[in-house]
């Protein structure tokens, strides 16, 4: 796109929905998820997959189990046959009850909080070995990521507490091969996460709309001397879990280290940044609590076409550009061809898979060979830093689907599907971007973007 079309002006804010209840996963999805798994391992010979969890990286874990171990550790054992067992603390035997795959339950109060009762330790080893351990060949270890570095032997590289892997090299023999299999779920053209079926989309698009109705009703409450901690309280809702730090920090961030909103009013004139992200999707915004172009620091009054501009330029790019079947490589060439690193100072993927996490994995990198599917949950995420500047953005999310999943949503949802077409005809007749035919916007700010906060009814436009 050329970014001498992009407009600042009047136009109507996109519609948002509340009171939009949340879509359970079905027994048949969670089926399907296990079944993508068991081919992932039986293509690569793996006898069993050992699955950690804690509450900030239980996402695999849950993938399967529908819950994560909350405050405590766990571990997920699943065999090529298809068994499965669950490794929990204290707290949390319960939940093996209301797993939503079936699950033999093994007790080990070392993943339980410090100083709790410890009568029934049984060395991790002899949990091993009850499992059968002992007499497999291959075994995946899967924590929360796969290591993609250019030197590291990635398959080597556990993200696993030690005491764990200590204890699975104790319980196997040395012929035994051990490797990091997160993968399976996260990585490459067939990890069984990359894609969603109608249901997981339907699931995730709860909180990528939560999300955008967040942001939107937090940018309308800008005023200043309105505190960051009362934006904050705009930024979560229906007492949802945050997938990431909950941002309102107006002027200059991380004084004293500090990540969180604060009492600190916010002044008529200084940039702001507001981040909320739930399980689907997160929204994000920068700019400047002001009201007009004449209002910009003196250092500053090339601020929109510096920087709001072409970034603004770049998304539109994104939104309609991106398509089923192109690869990584391309994407990332394509934002590179309109918004040159060297110019505009990002580093990181623009664009990346989420789900229950804000940042699953991505596809999205130079010279990728991975393609984009059908299925994918994709946030946009370009993130420009250019040197005396304010920077500026609006994180969204979006998935790729074709036109069988399209009426697979249509048909088993037809409330989403209206609130995609709403937000799908506010992308193209009011902002005026001609949205690609694979994408279906899952939140509604997708390419809204104010970059001053005081003038409400002012986005840009194509």
């Amino acid at each position: 796109m050329d970014v001498n079309a992009v407009k600042l002006q009047a136009v109507a804010a996109p519609r948002g929905f509340s009171n939009v209840p949340p879509v359970p996963l079905s027994d048949a999805t969670i089926q399907a998820r296990k079944e993508k798994l068991l081919a992932g391992m039986r293509a690569e010979g793996f006898d069993a997959l050992i699955v950690y969890a804690d509450k900030e990286h239980g996402s695999n874990f849950e993938y399967l189990t529908g819950f994560i171990p909350r405050f405590e550790e766990g571990l997920l054992i699943l065999e090529k046959s298809g068994a499965a067992t669950a490794i929990l603390g204290n707290e949390n035997l319960k939940m093996a009850a209301h797993s939503r795959i079936p699950l033999t339950l093994r007790h080990s109060p070392y993943f339980s909080l410090p100083n709790q009762p410890m009568e029934h330790e049984k060395p991790l080893e002899a949990l091993f070995a009850e499992t059968g351990l002992q007499s497999m060949a291959k075994i995946g270890l899967v924590g929360w990521k796969m290591f993609t570095a250019a030197r590291a032997d990635n398959k080597q590289l556990f993200d696993l507490p030690a005491f764990i892997v200590d204890a699975i090299r104790n319980s196997v023999p040395d012929t035994a091969v051990l490797e990091n299999a997160a993968h399976l779920f996260i990585g490459g053209d067939s990890g069984a996460r990359i894609t969603n079926n109608a249901n997981e989309i339907a699931h995730y698009e709860y909180g990528a709309n939560l999300a955008s109705t967040c942001m939107l009703n937090a940018m309308n409450a800008v005023e200043p001397g309105i505190r960051e901690v009362e934006l904050g309280s705009y930024l979560t809702a229906e007492g949802q879990y945050n997938t990431v730090v909950t941002i309102a920090a107006a002027g200059q961030r991380f004084e004293n280290a500090n990540l969180y909103p604060t009492w600190k009013p916010i002044r008529r004139g200084q940039p702001l940044s507001m981040t909320t992200g739930f399980k689907g999707g997160l929204s994000s915004r920068t700019g400047f609590v002001i009201a007009d172009e004449s209002e910009l620091p003196d250092t500053q009054k090339a601020y929109l076409d510096r920087v709001a501009k072409p970034y603004f330029a770049a998304v539109v790019t994104w939104l309609e550009q991106c398509r089923i079947g192109m690869t990584g490589g391309e994407m990332y060439a394509l934002i590179e061809s309109v918004l040159p690193k060297e110019t505009y100072g990002w580093h990181l993927n623009p664009g990346h898979l989420s789900a229950d996490e804000e940042w699953m994995s991505s596809p999205i990198f130079a010279h990728s060979t991975q393609t984009l599917k059908s299925g994918m949950i994709l946030q946009i995420d370009i993130i420009p830093s250019v040197k005396g500047y304010t920077g500026t953005s609006a994180e969204e999310s979006v998935a790729l689907a074709d036109r069988a999943l399209q009426a697979d949503i249509a048909r088993a949802f037809p409330e989403l599907w209206t609130r995609i077409e709403t937000r799908k005809r506010y992308l193209k007749d009011v902002l005026n971007i001609a949205l690609s035919d694979d994408i279906i916007p899952l939140s509604g700010t997708v390419a809204y973007l104010r970059p001053f906060f005081l003038a409400k009814d002012r986005a840009f436009t194509c």
